[in-house]
């Protein structure tokens, strides 16, 4: 056996639960449709497995895939689990295992959550239009209050004499992040450089000391939960927003859980809900749980 049938049979085992079951799901509602023009990938005691049963799991099944698998490896991969979780569904039909109540219970869970999935992705795409999320993007850029960002070096010591000393050594003429790089207790500060920062960034007493400086100056030794700072600030400029091609998948993602969160909030306001585990009058003011998301 291949180390990638190996691996394909341990993934089939771990993975045969509700993923597993989902993607069956949804190769039986598609299959009917789409079998004239699919392509055979493989047959399993005559069973048959086609590109658009692969192009589901593969869908489903997302991370659980190993990142490393990539083109005709990947699919490679996904095959194998459809073949070996053919082999066991074939096993689990001939136990009349589709006859029990168990089955029947998870059957309709998963097909409620495919709906619900289905319905959610319409509304996705329908929502994430070029439009909606320049839209999104302009009200988030013009609500954006001024902000300052600052550029600073700093030596963290861990008793105030030690700051002292790192201070002493600076102010007598010595390169701020020679001193940095021999005495400071950050290590991911090379030579002491913090980069750019804005103010709620850093700790309090840190932020507050930065905001209060000017460039070039070297402030005297600053405590906070992680020690003494003597920091340098370096320069200052204001915070520019970022361009649009630069976060247009957040803005994106924003876009989508807007339109789902209001819709499922409207289904909630005309629905009549009643819950066992709480006082019927705090239903109509409950927070609504989230919307599972597939993983």
């Amino acid at each position: 056996m291949s180390h990638a049938r190996k691996n394909a049979r341990s993934f089939a085992r771990a993975a045969l639960g509700a993923t597993a079951l989902a993607a069956l799901l949804a190769m039986s509602a598609a299959g009917a449709a789409a079998a004239a023009a699919a392509k055979t990938l493989a047959k399993v005691n005559g069973v048959e497995i086609t590109d658009d049963d692969l192009k589901l799991a593969m869908d489903d099944l997302g991370s659980a895939v190993p990142r490393q698998l990539e083109g005709k490896a990947r699919e490679t991969y996904v095959l194998d689990f459809l073949i070996d979780e053919q082999l066991v569904v074939q096993k689990a039909q001939a136990d009349k295992l589709a006859e029990t109540p168990e089955f029947a219970k998870k059957l309709a869970y998963l097909r409620d959550k495919a709906l619900m999935e289905t319905l959610l992705g319409d509304v996705a795409q329908k929502a994430a239009t070029e439009a909606a999320i320049k839209q999104a993007y302009d009200e988030a850029a013009k609500n954006q209050k001024p902000e300052t960002e600052y550029r600073a070096h700093h030596i963290l010591a861990p008793t105030e004499d030690e700051a002292k000393a790192a201070l002493k050594r600076v102010k007598g003429g010595e390169d701020f992040g020679k001193v940095a790089t021999e005495l400071s207790k950050d290590p991911g500060a090379k030579g002491g450089d913090l980069g750019w920062f804005t103010k709620d960034r850093m700790v309090p007493e840190f932020g507050e000391a930065a905001a209060k400086m000017q460039p070039g100056q070297i402030s005297d030794p600053v405590k906070t939960q992680f020690g003494w700072h003597i920091i340098k600030l370096d320069e200052t400029r204001p915070k520019v927003f970022p361009p649009l091609d630069q976060v247009k998948d957040q803005v994106a993602r924003y876009v989508v859980q807007k339109a789902q969160s209001e819709l499922v909030m409207k289904l909630r306001d005309g629905a009549k809900i009643e819950r066992s585990d709480q006082p019927a009058e705090a239903s109509p003011g409950a927070k609504p749980a989230e919307t599972p998301k597939k993983k």
